[in-house]
């Protein structure tokens, strides 16, 4: 059973007390109680299943513009003061930086939101048996289907607390529901394999298991028998589950410790037309049920909404209040990254720009690491579907994808189909002009 709020912040308030005690001047605490229950499945029976408890504590302490930080799961009082006590006397020695600190406390949420983002409800373990069951059954009802190379089923409830010494304390409640499906087909001697992930908040949102196996069935499928493809240059279309690896470097670029350090290829970018003037793109913590929601960031700072992209124009980036000092720039609750990051729909239909090509490739997955964001190069291993004359006409592997990231936002296209099923989403997307390194 999670720990209540109630016990969370009284423990907090007691670090917070201790290390003052021993000399800092401010302090931050966070608290998180996390419980993690997994069933594995493989070919229709259980493989093995795992549950996790864990209780945790992150504390800063800070004397004046020195600080210091430790994290620990033991709570024993005597192990718990010696900890706080070391912390505090690793600050007195730690070296000065002029940018760090607590938030300004008008920064400070003031108020408790609820964002619907915990689901009391407590699957069993035959619902989730049953479950997998069904979805393995339906995935080998396709006779292309061989194997299973594993199927999960994981329920996530966590009870979070963050408070600093200038009177902040607040937290709350979360949960997480998610299916993994991955099937393994195999025809004419070729083995492919592909997967189907659904997650929510809320276990009566979850999709129904036997669609999310037949689509891992058909996606394996669709992958036999690949082809290479001759290199050249060539249109590529993102499938919305790989697109969303664009928005992760995109979001990379623009953090503040990237452009504080000027590590980001796009650090002299603000306030510059950066993407196609159709793009848009957003961050929204506010989202109720969504999966990357929260009430405020890391440091106890106010979440609002920030459109950091509007008509392709680089509008904001990610900041948290060490680095807004360093920019002199103003935190905009960004501590720990992104929340619901996305880009936008756009007009077109998938099916519309798919028959307008010529000639693409429309990449399923993607293999390796992508973008460098301190010089914008792009280059990956992928697998897809080659397309001529707006039909799909077979699989392709084994080739690599390449171009420059700032080319590749400005001839970036959205089709109107985003759907939020991770905390960053994306619809599909259109790159036109890109390498393709083939045979």
């Amino acid at each position: 059973m999670l720990k209540t709020k109630e016990y969370l912040s009284q423990l907090a308030e007691k670090s917070i007390s201790i290390a003052k005690k021993y000399g800092a001047t401010d302090v931050e605490v966070s608290l998180s109680n996390s419980i993690s229950d997994t069933i594995n499945f493989r070919n229709k029976k259980v493989e093995h299943s795992d549950r996790s408890e864990i209780l945790s504590l992150g504390l800063t302490t800070y004397i004046d513009k020195k600080k210091s930080n430790v994290s620990t799961s033991n709570f024993d009082e005597k192990n718990l003061e010696k900890l706080i006590q070391r912390c505090v006397d690793c600050s007195k020695v730690s070296p000065e930086d002029k940018n760090t600190g607590l938030p300004s406390k008008d920064d400070l949420e003031t108020e408790s939101k609820d964002l619907d983002l915990y689901d009391q409800t407590n699957l069993s373990n035959e619902f989730k048996k049953d479950f997998l069951q069904e979805m393995e059954e339906e995935m080998f009802s396709n006779p292309k289907i061989k194997n299973s190379n594993g199927s999960s089923f994981s329920e996530n409830k966590s009870n979070f607390i963050f408070a600093n010494s200038d009177g902040f304390c607040d937290g709350y409640q979360s949960s997480s529901f998610s299916v993994f499906c991955e099937a393994l087909a195999e025809e004419n001697g070729s083995m492919e394999r592909d997967y189907e992930i659904n997650i929510s908040r809320f276990s009566d949102k979850l999709e129904n298991p036997k669609e999310i196996g037949k689509r891992a069935s058909e996606k394996a499928c669709k992958r036999l028998n690949a082809k290479k493809i001759k290199s050249g240059k060539m249109s590529i279309i993102f499938d919305k589950r790989v697109a969303k690896s664009l928005l992760s470097t995109f979001g990379s670029a623009i953090s503040g410790s990237s452009f504080a350090r000027g590590t980001s290829f796009l650090k002299d970018s603000l306030g510059k037309q950066v993407f196609d003037k159709k793009i848009n793109i957003i961050d929204d913590p506010l989202i109720k049920k969504a999966l990357g929601s929260q009430n405020f960031d890391g440091e106890g700072v106010k979440n609002e909404k920030i459109n950091l992209v509007e008509n392709g124009i680089l509008k904001e980036i990610f900041l948290d209040t060490y680095n807004s000092k360093i920019l002199n720039m103003k935190t905009n609750g960004r501590c720990g990254g992104s929340t619901n990051f996305f880009i936008d729909n756009g007009s077109i239909d998938l099916k519309k720009l798919i028959s307008e090509q010529k000639k693409a490739f429309f990449v399923k997955e993607l293999i390796g690491r992508a973008g460098d964001i301190t010089n914008g190069n792009y280059s990956v291993g992928a697998s897809g579907i080659l397309i001529e004359n707006g039909e799909e006409l077979y699989p392709v592997n084994e080739v690599t994808i390449a171009g420059t990231l700032g080319d590749m936002f400005k001839n970036m296209i959205a089709a109107n189909d985003l759907e939020f099923k991770s905390s960053t989403n994306s619809p599909t997307l259109l790159i036109n002009g890109m390498t393709v390194a083939g045979k």
